[in-house]
C-alpha cells in the first residue's frame, strides 16, 4: 500500500477523530472507506455522464468511425 500525506483543517480532523472513536476504528481506516466510496459515485457519475452523451451523439460518432 503507498502513502499518501494531506492535510485537513483542525474541524475536518477533529470530525474524523470523534468519527473514528465512535466506530472503534483507526482514522486512516476511515478515510480509506470514505475515498473509496467517494470515488465509486464519481466513476458513476462519470459513466452516466458518457453514456448520456454517446446516445446524443451517436450518428456523429457513428460518422467519425467510417
Amino acid at each position: 500500500m503507498s502513502e499518501l500525506v494531506i492535510s485537513l483543517d483542525p474541524d475536518t480532523r477533529q470530525s474524523l477523530l470523534d468519527v473514528a472513536d465512535a466506530q472503534d476504528r483507526a482514522p486512516e481506516e476511515v478515510v480509506r472507506e470514505a475515498v473509496r466510496r467517494h470515488l465509486h459515485q464519481e466513476r458513476t457519475v462519470v459513466r452516466v455522464v458518457a453514456e448520456r452523451l454517446a446516445r446524443r451523439h451517436a450518428d456523429l460518432l457513428r460518422r467519425l468511425g467510417e
